[in-house]
Protein backbone atom coordinates (compact mmCIF):
# COMPACT_ATOMS: atom_id res chain seq x y z
CA UNK A 1 0.00 0.00 0.00
CA UNK A 2 1.09 3.56 -0.85
CA UNK A 3 0.23 6.95 0.02
CA UNK A 4 0.71 10.21 -1.78
CA UNK A 5 -0.50 13.78 -2.23
CA UNK A 6 1.17 14.56 -5.04
CA UNK A 7 -0.84 14.54 -8.62
CA UNK A 8 2.24 13.93 -10.30
CA UNK A 9 2.73 10.50 -8.64
CA UNK A 10 -0.86 9.29 -8.62
CA UNK A 11 -1.78 5.85 -10.39
CA UNK A 12 -5.14 7.57 -10.76
CA UNK A 13 -8.38 5.17 -10.95
CA UNK A 14 -9.72 3.55 -14.03
CA UNK A 15 -12.84 4.73 -15.70
CA UNK A 16 -13.25 8.02 -14.16
CA UNK A 17 -12.65 11.62 -16.52
CA UNK A 18 -11.94 14.78 -15.29
CA UNK A 19 -12.10 19.09 -16.12
CA UNK A 20 -12.85 22.18 -14.95
CA UNK A 21 -13.84 25.58 -16.82
CA UNK A 22 -14.30 29.33 -16.19
CA UNK A 23 -18.30 29.89 -16.10
CA UNK A 24 -17.79 33.19 -14.36
CA UNK A 25 -19.51 33.02 -11.25
CA UNK A 26 -16.29 33.86 -9.25
CA UNK A 27 -15.26 37.33 -9.28
CA UNK A 28 -11.51 36.39 -9.67
CA UNK A 29 -11.97 35.25 -12.88
CA UNK A 30 -10.37 31.42 -11.80
CA UNK A 31 -12.23 28.59 -12.64
CA UNK A 32 -15.47 27.82 -10.69
CA UNK A 33 -16.81 24.99 -12.06
CA UNK A 34 -15.12 21.23 -12.02
CA UNK A 35 -17.12 18.21 -13.46
CA UNK A 36 -16.19 14.70 -13.29
CA UNK A 37 -17.56 11.81 -15.21
CA UNK A 38 -17.83 8.23 -14.98
CA UNK A 39 -19.53 7.04 -18.22
CA UNK A 40 -20.30 3.47 -17.26
CA UNK A 41 -21.82 4.80 -13.82
CA UNK A 42 -20.40 4.62 -10.44
CA UNK A 43 -21.59 2.71 -7.52
CA UNK A 44 -22.09 5.87 -4.76
CA UNK A 45 -21.92 6.38 -1.02
CA UNK A 46 -22.71 9.91 0.46
CA UNK A 47 -22.57 11.46 3.56
CA UNK A 48 -24.42 15.14 4.20
CA UNK A 49 -24.18 18.14 6.21
CA UNK A 50 -26.39 17.69 9.71
CA UNK A 51 -27.16 20.80 9.39
CA UNK A 52 -31.10 21.59 9.47
CA UNK A 53 -30.94 24.72 6.70
CA UNK A 54 -29.21 22.78 3.71
CA UNK A 55 -28.45 24.19 0.45
CA UNK A 56 -30.06 23.09 -2.63
CA UNK A 57 -28.06 20.72 -4.29
CA UNK A 58 -27.79 19.16 -0.92
CA UNK A 59 -31.27 18.32 -1.44
CA UNK A 60 -31.14 17.52 -5.18
CA UNK A 61 -28.23 15.07 -4.32
CA UNK A 62 -30.42 13.04 -2.24
CA UNK A 63 -33.13 13.25 -4.32
CA UNK A 64 -30.88 11.73 -7.44
CA UNK A 65 -29.10 9.55 -5.48
CA UNK A 66 -32.51 7.86 -4.69
CA UNK A 67 -34.04 7.83 -7.78
CA UNK A 68 -30.85 5.77 -9.48
CA UNK A 69 -30.52 3.56 -6.74
CA UNK A 70 -27.16 5.89 -5.93
CA UNK A 71 -25.95 5.05 -9.45
CA UNK A 72 -23.93 8.51 -10.36
CA UNK A 73 -22.58 8.90 -13.50
CA UNK A 74 -21.34 12.62 -13.42
CA UNK A 75 -20.48 15.20 -10.47
CA UNK A 76 -20.90 18.92 -11.26
CA UNK A 77 -19.51 21.16 -8.72
CA UNK A 78 -19.63 24.61 -8.72
CA UNK A 79 -17.38 27.22 -6.42
CA UNK A 80 -18.51 31.16 -5.87
CA UNK A 81 -21.78 30.30 -5.31
CA UNK A 82 -23.88 28.21 -2.49
CA UNK A 83 -27.16 28.30 -3.58
CA UNK A 84 -28.43 28.21 -0.25
CA UNK A 85 -31.44 29.93 0.81
CA UNK A 86 -32.19 30.54 -2.50
CA UNK A 87 -35.68 28.98 -2.24
CA UNK A 88 -37.68 27.88 -5.59
CA UNK A 89 -35.82 29.28 -7.48
CA UNK A 90 -32.61 27.66 -6.40
CA UNK A 91 -33.90 23.91 -6.53
CA UNK A 92 -34.57 24.76 -10.08
CA UNK A 93 -31.38 25.90 -10.91
CA UNK A 94 -29.52 23.33 -9.42
CA UNK A 95 -31.70 21.02 -11.68
CA UNK A 96 -31.13 22.98 -14.67
CA UNK A 97 -27.63 22.68 -14.42
CA UNK A 98 -27.78 18.89 -13.62
CA UNK A 99 -30.05 18.76 -17.36
CA UNK A 100 -27.61 20.94 -18.98
CA UNK A 101 -24.56 18.96 -17.93
CA UNK A 102 -26.29 15.50 -18.60
CA UNK A 103 -27.43 16.26 -22.04
CA UNK A 104 -23.44 17.66 -22.34
CA UNK A 105 -21.95 14.25 -21.53
CA UNK A 106 -25.05 11.93 -22.76
CA UNK A 107 -26.37 10.62 -19.32
CA UNK A 108 -29.83 10.96 -17.69
CA UNK A 109 -30.13 14.40 -15.44
CA UNK A 110 -30.53 12.62 -12.29
CA UNK A 111 -27.54 10.45 -12.37
CA UNK A 112 -25.67 13.87 -12.17
CA UNK A 113 -24.25 14.59 -8.30
CA UNK A 114 -24.25 18.46 -7.97
CA UNK A 115 -22.39 20.49 -5.36
CA UNK A 116 -21.98 24.24 -4.56
CA UNK A 117 -19.73 26.45 -2.15
CA UNK A 118 -19.35 29.93 -1.65
CA UNK A 119 -21.16 32.49 -0.42
CA UNK A 120 -25.31 32.15 1.00
CA UNK A 121 -28.17 34.05 -0.22
CA UNK A 122 -26.99 35.09 -4.03
CA UNK A 123 -29.59 33.65 -6.41
CA UNK A 124 -27.13 31.01 -8.24
CA UNK A 125 -26.39 32.26 -11.94
CA UNK A 126 -27.05 29.31 -13.50
CA UNK A 127 -27.25 30.57 -16.85
CA UNK A 128 -23.94 31.03 -17.00
CA UNK A 129 -23.38 26.94 -15.87
CA UNK A 130 -25.75 26.03 -18.31
CA UNK A 131 -23.23 27.95 -20.87
CA UNK A 132 -20.00 26.28 -20.08
CA UNK A 133 -21.08 22.73 -19.64
CA UNK A 134 -20.54 21.76 -23.32
CA UNK A 135 -17.04 23.13 -24.20
CA UNK A 136 -16.26 21.92 -20.73
CA UNK A 137 -17.64 18.65 -21.49
CA UNK A 138 -15.47 18.05 -24.50
CA UNK A 139 -12.34 18.94 -22.19
CA UNK A 140 -12.58 16.01 -20.21
CA UNK A 141 -9.68 13.58 -19.56
CA UNK A 142 -8.35 11.02 -17.30
CA UNK A 143 -4.85 12.44 -16.86
CA UNK A 144 -3.21 13.97 -13.81
CA UNK A 145 -3.69 17.21 -15.12
CA UNK A 146 -7.73 16.54 -15.40
CA UNK A 147 -7.88 15.15 -11.76
CA UNK A 148 -6.13 18.14 -10.67
CA UNK A 149 -8.02 21.07 -12.62
CA UNK A 150 -11.23 19.31 -10.62
CA UNK A 151 -9.33 19.90 -7.31
CA UNK A 152 -7.96 23.45 -7.95
CA UNK A 153 -11.90 24.36 -9.52
CA UNK A 154 -14.05 23.37 -6.09
CA UNK A 155 -11.82 25.94 -4.40
CA UNK A 156 -12.86 29.40 -2.78
CA UNK A 157 -10.80 30.77 0.14
CA UNK A 158 -8.59 27.81 -0.15
CA UNK A 159 -4.71 28.54 -0.61
CA UNK A 160 -3.91 25.07 -1.92
CA UNK A 161 -5.19 22.34 -3.62
CA UNK A 162 -6.18 19.42 -1.01
CA UNK A 163 -5.42 15.67 -2.65
CA UNK A 164 -4.65 12.03 -1.32
CA UNK A 165 -4.31 8.99 -2.79
CA UNK A 166 -4.27 5.18 -2.23
CA UNK A 167 -3.16 1.85 -3.58
CA UNK A 168 -2.63 -1.55 -2.75
CA UNK A 169 -3.00 -5.11 -5.13
CA UNK A 170 -5.39 -8.20 -4.84
CA UNK A 171 -4.65 -11.05 -6.45
CA UNK A 172 -2.44 -9.11 -8.88
CA UNK A 173 -4.76 -6.26 -9.52
CA UNK A 174 -3.94 -2.85 -8.23
CA UNK A 175 -7.35 -1.06 -6.66
CA UNK A 176 -6.71 2.83 -6.77
CA UNK A 177 -8.58 5.04 -4.78
CA UNK A 178 -7.79 9.12 -4.93
CA UNK A 179 -9.58 11.91 -3.36
CA UNK A 180 -9.64 15.70 -3.33
CA UNK A 181 -11.12 18.08 -0.93
CA UNK A 182 -11.94 21.75 -0.07
CA UNK A 183 -12.64 23.98 2.90
CA UNK A 184 -10.46 26.60 4.93
CA UNK A 185 -13.22 28.26 6.90
CA UNK A 186 -16.51 27.48 8.15
CA UNK A 187 -15.60 24.21 9.54
CA UNK A 188 -17.19 22.11 11.77
CA UNK A 189 -18.23 18.97 9.82
CA UNK A 190 -20.91 16.36 11.37
CA UNK A 191 -21.76 14.88 8.70
CA UNK A 192 -24.90 12.13 8.71
CA UNK A 193 -25.42 9.24 6.41
CA UNK A 194 -28.23 10.60 4.54
CA UNK A 195 -17.01 28.15 3.25
CA UNK A 196 -18.13 24.61 3.10
CA UNK A 197 -15.91 20.72 3.38
CA UNK A 198 -16.29 19.33 0.06
CA UNK A 199 -14.82 16.19 -0.48
CA UNK A 200 -14.59 13.65 -3.34
CA UNK A 201 -13.24 10.29 -3.52
CA UNK A 202 -12.55 7.99 -6.81
CA UNK A 203 -12.19 4.73 -6.54
CA UNK A 204 -11.84 1.48 -9.22
CA UNK A 205 -13.15 -1.00 -6.42
CA UNK A 206 -16.23 -2.85 -7.18
CA UNK A 207 -18.46 -2.56 -4.83
CA UNK A 208 -22.46 -1.76 -3.71
CA UNK A 209 -24.01 1.55 -2.81
CA UNK A 210 -24.63 -0.02 1.16
CA UNK A 211 -20.99 -1.13 1.15
CA UNK A 212 -19.24 1.79 -0.13
CA UNK A 213 -22.07 4.03 2.82
CA UNK A 214 -21.01 1.32 5.42
CA UNK A 215 -17.00 2.02 4.81
CA UNK A 216 -17.55 5.63 4.30
CA UNK A 217 -19.33 6.24 7.43
CA UNK A 218 -16.72 5.17 10.56
CA UNK A 219 -13.83 6.81 7.63
CA UNK A 220 -15.97 9.93 7.86
CA UNK A 221 -16.05 9.66 11.47
CA UNK A 222 -12.55 9.10 12.08
CA UNK A 223 -11.73 12.26 9.90
CA UNK A 224 -14.13 14.55 9.01
CA UNK A 225 -15.66 14.19 12.05
CA UNK A 226 -12.88 14.91 13.99
CA UNK A 227 -12.01 18.23 12.86
CA UNK A 228 -12.76 21.80 13.75
CA UNK A 229 -11.53 25.10 12.36
CA UNK A 230 -14.31 27.73 13.62
CA UNK A 231 -17.11 24.77 14.64
CA UNK A 232 -19.40 26.80 12.06
CA UNK A 233 -21.17 23.68 10.57
CA UNK A 234 -21.63 24.75 6.51
CA UNK A 235 -24.89 24.44 4.96
CA UNK A 236 -23.70 22.16 2.29
CA UNK A 237 -21.12 19.66 3.44
CA UNK A 238 -20.76 16.57 1.45
CA UNK A 239 -18.54 13.70 1.12
CA UNK A 240 -18.91 11.54 -1.98
CA UNK A 241 -17.22 8.43 -2.68
CA UNK A 242 -17.40 7.01 -6.07
CA UNK A 243 -16.57 3.20 -7.14
CA UNK A 244 -16.38 2.24 -11.46
CA UNK A 245 -15.78 -1.47 -10.31
CA UNK A 246 -12.72 -1.04 -13.32
CA UNK A 247 -9.85 -2.81 -11.62
CA UNK A 248 -11.61 -5.82 -11.61
CA UNK A 249 -11.13 -6.72 -7.98
CA UNK A 250 -15.07 -7.13 -5.64
CA UNK A 251 -15.42 -5.63 -2.30
CA UNK A 252 -15.29 -9.18 -0.77
CA UNK A 253 -12.28 -10.68 1.30
CA UNK A 254 -9.13 -9.19 2.14
CA UNK A 255 -10.27 -6.49 -0.22
CA UNK A 256 -12.52 -5.32 2.43
CA UNK A 257 -10.17 -4.45 5.36
CA UNK A 258 -7.40 -3.18 2.63
CA UNK A 259 -9.50 -0.31 1.01
CA UNK A 260 -11.54 0.42 4.38
CA UNK A 261 -7.47 0.99 5.55
CA UNK A 262 -6.93 2.59 2.23
CA UNK A 263 -10.11 5.42 2.48
CA UNK A 264 -9.17 6.28 6.58
CA UNK A 265 -5.82 6.75 5.36
CA UNK A 266 -6.83 9.24 2.52
CA UNK A 267 -9.88 10.81 4.48
CA UNK A 268 -7.25 11.71 7.55
CA UNK A 269 -4.99 13.03 5.24
CA UNK A 270 -7.41 15.18 3.38
CA UNK A 271 -9.09 16.13 6.85
CA UNK A 272 -5.53 17.49 8.02
CA UNK A 273 -4.95 19.46 5.14
CA UNK A 274 -7.84 21.19 5.28
CA UNK A 275 -7.56 22.04 9.19
CA UNK A 276 -3.81 23.05 7.92
CA UNK A 277 -5.04 25.67 4.89
CA UNK A 278 -7.62 27.06 7.20
CA UNK A 279 -8.58 30.74 7.32
CA UNK A 280 -5.32 32.13 9.37
CA UNK A 281 -4.62 29.27 10.66
CA UNK A 282 -0.89 29.56 12.52
CA UNK A 283 -1.20 26.34 14.54
CA UNK A 284 -2.83 22.80 14.00
CA UNK A 285 -3.42 21.16 17.62
CA UNK A 286 -4.12 17.37 17.71
CA UNK A 287 -6.32 16.73 21.09
CA UNK A 288 -5.43 13.53 22.00
CA UNK A 289 -8.58 12.50 24.89
CA UNK A 290 -7.72 9.60 26.53
CA UNK A 291 -9.29 8.10 29.33
CA UNK A 292 -13.16 8.89 29.24
CA UNK A 293 -16.40 6.33 29.60
CA UNK A 294 -16.57 6.44 25.91
CA UNK A 295 -15.05 7.14 22.70
CA UNK A 296 -18.38 9.40 22.51
CA UNK A 297 -17.96 11.03 25.11
CA UNK A 298 -13.92 11.77 24.66
CA UNK A 299 -14.86 13.64 21.43
CA UNK A 300 -17.66 15.73 23.22
CA UNK A 301 -14.80 16.58 25.48
CA UNK A 302 -12.22 16.99 22.50
CA UNK A 303 -15.00 18.89 20.31
CA UNK A 304 -15.59 21.65 23.12
CA UNK A 305 -12.58 22.54 23.71
CA UNK A 306 -11.23 22.73 20.07
CA UNK A 307 -14.03 24.83 19.59
CA UNK A 308 -13.51 27.46 22.12
CA UNK A 309 -12.76 31.03 21.46
CA UNK A 310 -10.76 30.87 24.41
CA UNK A 311 -8.74 27.82 23.71
CA UNK A 312 -8.14 29.18 20.53
CA UNK A 313 -6.79 32.62 20.56
CA UNK A 314 -4.83 31.20 23.61
CA UNK A 315 -3.31 28.77 21.06
CA UNK A 316 -2.85 31.79 17.97
CA UNK A 317 0.06 33.41 20.64
CA UNK A 318 1.14 30.32 22.25
CA UNK A 319 -0.41 31.19 25.76
CA UNK A 320 -0.05 28.09 27.74
CA UNK A 321 -3.11 28.64 29.61
CA UNK A 322 -4.55 24.98 31.24
CA UNK A 323 -6.87 26.89 32.63
CA UNK A 324 -9.25 27.36 29.36
CA UNK A 325 -8.92 23.77 28.57
CA UNK A 326 -10.18 22.91 32.25
CA UNK A 327 -12.88 25.37 31.73
CA UNK A 328 -13.90 24.19 28.26
CA UNK A 329 -14.00 20.25 29.69
CA UNK A 330 -16.28 21.25 32.66
CA UNK A 331 -18.80 22.18 30.53
CA UNK A 332 -18.77 20.01 27.54
CA UNK A 333 -21.92 17.83 29.60
CA UNK A 334 -19.59 15.49 30.19
CA UNK A 335 -19.07 13.89 34.23
CA UNK A 336 -15.63 13.62 35.64
CA UNK A 337 -13.76 14.29 38.55
CA UNK A 338 -10.99 17.54 38.12
CA UNK A 339 -8.83 15.88 40.76
CA UNK A 340 -8.27 12.68 38.27
CA UNK A 341 -7.30 14.69 34.89
CA UNK A 342 -3.88 14.99 34.05
CA UNK A 343 -2.77 17.27 31.23
CA UNK A 344 0.49 17.68 29.12
CA UNK A 345 1.02 19.93 26.41
CA UNK A 346 3.78 18.95 23.81
CA UNK A 347 4.41 16.30 26.16
CA UNK A 348 5.18 18.93 28.95
CA UNK A 349 3.21 18.21 31.92
CA UNK A 350 0.97 21.40 32.91
CA UNK A 351 -1.94 19.78 35.40
CA UNK A 352 -2.75 16.78 37.86
CA UNK A 353 -4.10 16.41 41.28
CA UNK A 354 -6.52 18.84 40.73
CA UNK A 355 -4.14 21.49 40.45
CA UNK A 356 -0.79 23.08 38.44
CA UNK A 357 1.61 20.09 38.08
CA UNK A 358 4.95 20.45 40.02
CA UNK A 359 6.70 19.88 36.98
CA UNK A 360 5.07 22.79 35.06
CA UNK A 361 7.29 25.23 33.12
CA UNK A 362 5.85 28.12 31.50
CA UNK A 363 8.14 29.27 29.22
CA UNK A 364 9.46 25.64 28.10
CA UNK A 365 5.72 25.39 27.71
CA UNK A 366 5.46 28.35 25.27
CA UNK A 367 8.31 27.42 23.36
CA UNK A 368 6.84 24.13 22.37
CA UNK A 369 3.47 25.90 21.54
CA UNK A 370 5.65 28.25 19.24
CA UNK A 371 5.82 25.38 16.88
CA UNK A 372 3.45 24.85 14.12
CA UNK A 373 2.03 21.67 15.37
CA UNK A 374 2.02 20.15 18.40
CA UNK A 375 0.10 17.85 20.75
CA UNK A 376 -2.64 18.74 23.89
CA UNK A 377 -2.96 15.54 25.66
CA UNK A 378 -5.91 15.22 28.71
CA UNK A 379 -6.29 11.57 30.60
CA UNK A 380 -10.02 11.46 31.98
CA UNK A 381 -8.55 7.82 33.98
CA UNK A 382 -12.15 7.09 33.88
CA UNK A 383 -11.94 4.01 31.13
CA UNK A 384 -10.98 2.99 27.67
CA UNK A 385 -12.81 5.72 25.76
CA UNK A 386 -10.77 8.15 23.11
CA UNK A 387 -10.72 10.54 20.59
CA UNK A 388 -8.37 12.63 18.26
CA UNK A 389 -9.53 15.68 17.14
CA UNK A 390 -7.88 17.93 15.08
CA UNK A 391 -8.05 21.79 15.32
CA UNK A 392 -6.23 25.22 15.11
CA UNK A 393 -5.85 28.36 16.47
CA UNK A 394 -8.41 31.26 15.88
CA UNK A 395 -6.38 34.24 14.35
CA UNK A 396 -6.69 38.72 13.26
CA UNK A 397 -6.44 37.11 9.83
CA UNK A 398 -9.51 34.83 10.13
CA UNK A 399 -11.38 37.43 11.33
CA UNK A 400 -10.23 39.86 8.57
CA UNK A 401 -11.32 36.77 6.18
CA UNK A 402 -14.78 36.63 7.35
CA UNK A 403 -15.53 40.39 8.14
CA UNK A 404 -16.18 41.32 4.64
CA UNK A 405 -16.22 37.88 2.89
CA UNK A 406 -19.54 38.95 1.48
CA UNK A 407 -18.53 42.52 0.36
Amino acid sequence: MNSTASLATVALPLGFKWTSATAGIKASGRPDMAIAVCESGAAAGAMFTSNQMVAAPVTVGRRHLKATGSIVKAVLVNSGNANCATGTAGLDACQKSCVALADAVGCVFDEVFPSSTGIIGVPLPVEKLIAAAPAAAATLGDTPAHAEAFARAILTTDTKMKVAAQSFEVDGKIVNLWGCSKGAGMIGPQLVPHATMLVYLFTDLSASPELLSSMLTPAVEGSFNSISIDGDMSTNDTVLLLASAKSGVEATGEAVPLFEAALLEVCQSLARQIVDDGEGVTHVVTLDVTGARTDAEAKQIARTIGESPLCKTAWSSADPNWGRLLAAAGRAGVAFDPNDITIEIAGLPVFENGMRSTAFDEAATHAAMSAREYTIALDLHQGTGRSRFLTCDLTHEYVSINADYST
